[in-house]
């Protein structure tokens, strides 16, 4: 690896601080520059370089140090990388995506590379989220943890107080109201289409 590597001057690896972003991802991942040189069998200077930015990897130098994570080059450049690597959140860390007149707060970030997606959903009293028709592969699933929700999937129709749940295809035209006088919260979880809520 040289940085007169013809490969090094790459735009697509000059757009963003490749030597940080890899030190970032190298400490998560709980690996010393040492470890990581010797799993993907680059030397430590090698890795040392690259972080302090004194040398521009190409493409094929840069698949093999990551190779030693192991983690690809698509995953690498993922714009949303760095909060893909954040484990922790609070209620100020999760955007509100809730459509259908309620709030819907979803848990980690905003990015389409997930299996599932679950969001803390809240509805006032009244809230009605109409019949959604998702047409989408996957299972819906959640619990009540305040309040009542009605809850209709096809033609059957239950009443669900705290602790009781639901669990369906998400293809099944289903409905959410709250018809109560209180506020509702429901904690919920939606695999299959990466959008929580379908649209």
């Amino acid at each position: 690896m040289s940085s007169r590597d013809p490969e090094s001057n790459s735009p697509a690896l000059n757009a963003i601080d490749i030597g940080g972003r890899l030190q970032i991802i190298r400490n998560i991942n709980g690996l010393s520059q040492r470890e990581l040189a010797k799993r993907a069998k680059v030397t430590n200077s090698t890795i040392s370089l690259i972080e302090q930015g004194r040398v521009s990897p190409s493409v094929s130098s840069l698949q093999k140090v990551l190779s030693g994570i192991p983690m690809t080059l698509a995953d690498f450049f993922e714009p949303n990388l760095l909060e893909m690597l954040k484990f922790f959140y609070q209620p100020e860390d999760m955007p509100n995506v809730g459509v259908h007149g309620f709030d819907s707060f979803l848990l980690g970030c905003m990015t389409t590379k997930r299996d599932f997606s679950m969001t803390i959903d809240h509805y006032l009293p009244g809230n009605d989220s109409g019949l959604v028709d998702e047409n989408h592969l996957g299972e819906f699933g959640g619990i009540v943890v305040e309040g009542e929700l009605e809850v209709t999937v096809g033609i059957e129709v239950s009443v669900l107080s705290k602790g009781a749940g639901f669990f369906f295809a998400r293809s099944r035209p289903h409905r959410f109201r709250n018809i109560s006088q209180h506020n509702c919260t429901v904690v919920v979880a939606r695999s299959g289409d990466l959008n929580p809520h379908g649209n």
